[in-house]
């Protein structure tokens, strides 16, 4: 039988895990979707807010996530199932920050990547491959319960050209190289020609990644495969 899995997505306070708390978190199972709000520690930031649009004043009388019912229940979903999140590696920091652990994970982000082997795809994110994809689903964007529905959506997309979920699990458990920027001062050119014509460039931005070190394993890891590190 196959492990149960599950459908993850949160929202923070920001997004340096090491730091940030979360205040939203939404899974889906074969048993249905449940989605919690929770008080952080400290203070949603206001980059957050714009973002999510949840507020302090908001989650003010919401419970913590420390002995909550949710983290309980997670703990014995993550240990036995499959998550499923996409950009895993920010949603398993920040459960590691929170107290818990995650042994296996599917990562859509990773997965989209490596199936775009001829690089067809502008970008990433979640939302622009629902609507690349032409995904026929209602979903408010930067909403943890709406960005599950799109995210199994997704998954399924994704499932339907590579339906070994042990393979899914493998090139998810391994950083990404990209080929080219997709932000900064050089987006959409290669990072092989920058290296050659501005390498400081991209040893600043090694340097900025490495701050975050455990939401940026992709960055990092391509920095370093760039820059012959």
């Amino acid at each position: 039988m196959q492990p149960e899995l599950i459908f993850l997505d949160t929202e923070a306070t920001g997004n340096e895990p090491k730091k940030d708390r979360l205040v939203q978190v939404s899974y889906k199972t074969s048993k249905g979707t449940r989605t919690e709000y929770f008080k952080p520690s400290i203070p949603v930031s206001v980059k957050a807010m714009s973002v999510t649009h949840i507020t302090n004043k908001f989650l003010e009388d919401k419970p913590a996530f420390e002995g909550s019912e949710m983290k309980g229940e997670l703990r014995k979903l993550l240990k036995d199932g499959i998550m499923v999140a996409h950009n895993a590696p920010f949603d398993i920091a920040m459960l590691k920050t929170e107290g818990l652990e995650v042994p296996r994970f599917i990562d859509t982000l990773r997965v989209a990547r490596h199936l775009d082997a001829e690089n067809k795809i502008p970008e990433y994110n979640l939302q622009f491959l629902r609507y690349y994809l032409d995904l026929d689903i209602e979903a408010d964007a930067h909403d943890a319960e709406a960005d599950v529905r799109v995210l199994e959506a997704v998954f399924k997309r994704l499932q339907a050209k590579m339906p070994d979920v042990q393979e899914l699990i493998e090139i998810s458990s391994r950083p990404t190289l990209f080929k080219n920027f997709i932000f900064g001062k050089y987006k959409g050119q290669p990072i092989a020609d920058v290296a050659r014509t501005d390498r400081r460039y991209l040893e600043w931005l090694l340097a900025q990644k490495s701050e975050n070190e455990e939401a940026e394993e992709d960055w990092i890891f391509t920095l370093k495969h760039y820059l012959a590190i």
